[in-house]
């Protein structure tokens, strides 16, 4: 009897239950966040308002050649394993899995960082309260959602990314209106584009310093392919989040510099404050607020950035808990994790995920922090090591699609510049990890370089021991031997 529910649990489907509006909101939600309210003015006040424009709008670029990259597959095979389903089908079994467990991983960690940032959000207006009283009830609040159905994970996350974006329009029309001279004061003009050094502000070198931060705000944004599985039509809402995503995130990310860049001096002490830590009233977007004569713009900005740190942890409790699925569908990960309950929730994977980000929250607050660094520091690289990821497949997967003689007019979505584009990201890429700390490299500072460059060893110390494990099954797989062939969706009727 045991037996037979066990297998009727690991037959079980996931329910193909995310809208249109869910993905899109999904995607922009994934690349909003700290980065963008806090670290913003950090990289204006490091490469001026010109460097940062520069920086984020090549990044951009970079992004958007690893959508349509991972729009092109998600489209052809929707399934939650995303990334790692691809990296074995279309490069190596090894691949796959070193892919899956990084990614994983890096969300698993991300969870508890964001259970840390939670506790210090709320001591804004409950100083008093142990930081570890707000994680244990918002690890409880994103375990119950996700624990419903994707549906409600999906409904969760387009009301936070709501206000996320609701916030950063406010915040382009006021600074639109300031720039004007309408509100706020006399306008500024153009001064804070000339003054000093701006609008390059440290040369090529701060330039490329900001690259490497920009790459980590735009992170997220491929969380739309894990839920290509339980997209409700995939061939048809993949392809419009991808298309419209990317320049709706591009809007924000720009505006945003441009405006900031506008109304406050590179020079001024507190953009840089807002880098460095959790000081919401360091914060561009606070200060903007605040001399547009919102006096509660404090409070507002803090409710927002909590909001954002608790979608960034609701995105990546389900991205990771669905990896896990995947790979123990797969054969990669204990097939306990396979198992799925009547709503089509993997509530073992779900668990296993929570308890890590606890177990990483606990070893910052109850130990000396040690632990939870180097954690961090070991996820830090593995969203760009899976973008690196989605490119080096999608070249493979369109080489052996053409190679096998397929018709390209029978993909769903055809990434349009093919293969310069992956090419460009994958160099961009290179160029990302390599330069995480250059200046420690150069300056023979072993530590720092170690706890900079941790996750790439990670990742392929975990790609070797499964080849050794696996030997020749893992080989990499031929073009002419390659699976191309996708999957036959059909769609749910109703509105979308």
């Amino acid at each position: 009897m045991n037996e037979t529910a066990a297998s009727v649990r690991e037959n079980r489907e996931l329910k193909r239950g995310l809208k249109s509006r869910h993905l899109q909101m999904i995607a922009i939600g994934g690349a909003i966040g700290t980065g963008l309210f806090l670290g913003s003015g950090g990289t204006i006040s490091q490469a001026g308002p010109g460097g940062a424009l520069l920086a984020y709008a090549a990044i951009g670029i970079m992004v958007l050649f690893v959508m349509q990259s991972l729009g092109e597959m998600s489209t052809h095979l929707p399934v939650a394993g995303s990334f790692h389903t691809y990296g074995s089908k279309y490069v190596s079994p090894s691949f796959g899995f070193a892919m899956g467990w990084n990614y994983w991983f890096n969300w698993a960690i991300t969870l508890a960082a964001e259970l840390v940032a939670a506790g210090v959000i709320m001591s804004f207006w409950l100083p008093d309260v142990p930081s570890w009283v707000w994680a244990a009830i918002f690890l409880a609040l994103l375990t119950g959602l996700n624990f419903l159905s994707a549906k409600a994970f999906g409904e969760g996350e387009f009301w936070f990314a709501a206000i996320k974006v609701t916030a950063v329009l406010a915040f382009l029309v006021l600074g639109v209106l300031m720039i004007a001279g309408i509100i706020g004061g006399d306008s500024p003009g153009v001064s804070n584009w000339t003054r000093g050094e701006a609008p390059f502000v440290g040369g090529w070198v701060s330039i490329i310093s900001v690259f490497m931060i920009a790459g980590f705000s735009f992170q997220g944004t491929e969380l739309v392919g894990v839920t290509a599985g339980e997209s409700a039509n995939p061939r048809r809402d993949m392809p419009r989040a991808i298309r419209t995503v990317f320049w709706r995130i591009m809007l924000f990310y720009i505006g945003a510099i441009v405006i900031i860049g506008f109304l406050l001096p590179y020079s001024d002490p507190s953009l840089l404050a807002s880098a460095n830590n959790e000081d919401v009233t360091a914060s561009p977007f606070t200060l903007v607020f605040e001399r547009a004569g919102i006096a509660v713009a404090a409070s507002v900005m803090n409710a927002v950035i909590l909001t954002a740190i608790l979608s960034a942890g609701n995105s990546g409790l389900y991205a990771s808990t669905r990896m896990l699925y995947a790979m123990a569908r797969e054969g990669t990960a204990p097939r306990l994790f396979a198992r799925l309950n009547e709503r089509g929730v993997p509530v073992m994977a779900l668990l296993a995920t929570a308890v890590i980000g606890l177990f990483g929250f606990l070893s910052e607050v109850m130990g000396d922090g040690g632990a939870y660094t180097w954690l961090i520091n070991v996820s830090g690289l593995s969203g760009f090591i899976v973008w690196v990821g989605i490119a080096w497949c999608h070249f493979r997967f369109r080489r052996a699609y053409i190679k096998q003689g397929r018709d390209l007019a029978d993909l769903p979505y055809r990434a349009p510049m093919f293969p310069i584009g992956p090419i460009i990201a994958l160099g961009m890429l290179v160029i990302v990890i390599i330069g995480q700390n250059i200046e420690a490299v150069a300056h023979g500072r072993v530590l720092e370089v170690a706890s900079a460059y941790i996750g790439l060893p990670a990742f392929l110390l975990l790609w070797l021991i499964h080849r050794l494990v696996t030997g020749r099954r893992s080989r990499t797989v031929g073009l002419e031997e390659m699976d191309v062939d996708g999957l036959t969706i059909t769609p749910r009727t109703g509105p979308a």
